[in-house]
């Protein structure tokens, strides 16, 4: 049988001549406007899976000389920046990164998840929120917060973000969920429930604890190295240190990348990732949002049952850990919010934060008719 995935030397060898034409443009003042990504997109229905996989190793290894690196995450912010025009997904023929809508088929979802216990998982900025200009100012719609408050009557529901827990419920301000903050790496439970009165928020999890004296200190050094760079924000997430970048001009974000980055090789225990216009500093340690989901459902006594039904709803590349999860265990759903198809382990899309509140709503509905109907039910026997 033949092999599909082994290329033959001419076509290996010619692909990677490509590479190499692809990283001299990209890095060439000659076309500043090039990138990678818009080259993969008129090779890629000429390319098996592997023939892209072997081509994305090469582009991330770069020619040698460094340049490559930093013109991948240049290209890789870009990515996570759209345009101000963009197409919504029910205009893009890209088919095979279309997710159904959460909403178009909640009929779908209810039957899945009948007979099972639904927990709802929920990213934050982009998800809850929009994503705007300033951080400190990504405020939740009253109508938004009534949603989640109602959800959390029916259902458990844990907010799963990237923000400090104390910042995130500042905005949220519901003391009946249970918070993950820093990527997961902070992990509170409720400070009301139905059985007990309003008290002081437990401390579930902190994974990260020795990396506050590092954090702080990286904090300090990051932004007095960012002045330079008109616009960038640094913010203290506890556990991690998120630079935003949706402020600054799209020439400036080479040297703001190559900043972070040269402030980070002093720090081996640290890592750089990419959020939605935003590069991430977190402890090197294996724990993301996909972990967190996991220690939450043990937490809530569901680590080995069947008869549980996580819905987990976000916007950002963070949230990719947790829809992984629900996607390898078989259970439950996750929902990627983006008005664009990309590549998600999410089952199912919502367009923005406004299509959020609908579900989150729906899903209320569902469970007050579900309870109204046993209730009429009890009355008959």
């Amino acid at each position: 049988m033949m092999n599909h995935n082994v290329m033959a030397p001419d076509l290996k060898s010619q692909i990677n001549a490509v590479i190499t034409a692809m990283l001299w443009i990209s890095n060439s003042p000659v076309f500043p406007g090039a990138g990678i990504p818009e080259f993969m997109a008129l090779l890629r229905e000429f390319l098996g899976k592997s023939q892209k996989k072997l081509m994305m190793k090469r582009l991330k290894d770069g020619d040698g000389k460094g340049g490559a690196k930093v013109t991948s995450w240049i290209d890789s912010m870009r990515a996570s920046s759209p345009p101000r025009v963009r197409p919504t997904i029910h205009d893009c023929d890209n088919s095979d990164l279309l997710r159904p809508s959460a909403l178009n088929v909640f009929d779908q979802i209810i039957y899945k998840s009948r007979g099972k216990k639904i927990i709802t998982f929920l990213d934050y900025d982009g998800t809850l929120s929009p994503i705007v200009a300033d951080p400190e100012k990504a405020f939740m719609t009253e109508k938004m917060r009534e949603a989640v408050k109602n959800i959390a009557r029916h259902f458990p529901t844990a907010i799963v973000t990237g923000r400090c827990i104390d910042k995130v419920y500042n905005f949220v301000r519901l003391a009946e969920l249970y918070y993950a903050g820093s990527h997961g790496m902070d992990i509170k439970g409720p400070t009301k429930t139905r059985n007990s009165k309003k008290g002081k928020r437990a401390v579930l999890f902190q994974p990260a604890s020795q990396f506050l004296p590092t954090i702080n200190e990286v904090e300090k050094i990051l932004v007095e190295k960012t002045k330079s760079v008109p616009g960038a924000m640094v913010e203290n997430n506890k556990f991690c240190l998120s630079v935003h970048f949706r402020c600054v001009e799209e020439k400036s974000w080479g040297a703001l990348a190559e900043q972070v980055k040269s402030v980070l090789n002093d720090y081996p225990k640290l890592r750089l990732t990419q959020g939605r216009k935003v590069l991430e500093i977190r402890p090197n340690i294996k724990w993301d949002k996909g972990k967190a989901l996991e220690f939450l459902l043990r937490s809530l006594g569901y680590a080995k049952s069947q008869d549980v039904f996580p819905i987990y709803i976000g916007d950002d590349r963070t949230d990719e850990d947790a829809f992984k999860v629900l996607r390898n265990r078989g259970q439950g759903i996750g929902i990627l919010v983006s008005k664009v198809p990309r590549e998600t382990e999410a089952s199912y899309s919502l367009q923005d934060p406004s299509e959020v509140e609908q579900f989150l709503r729906r899903l209320v509905e569902y469970k007050r008719s579900r309870v109204n109907l046993t209730s009429v039910e009890t009355c008959r026997l």
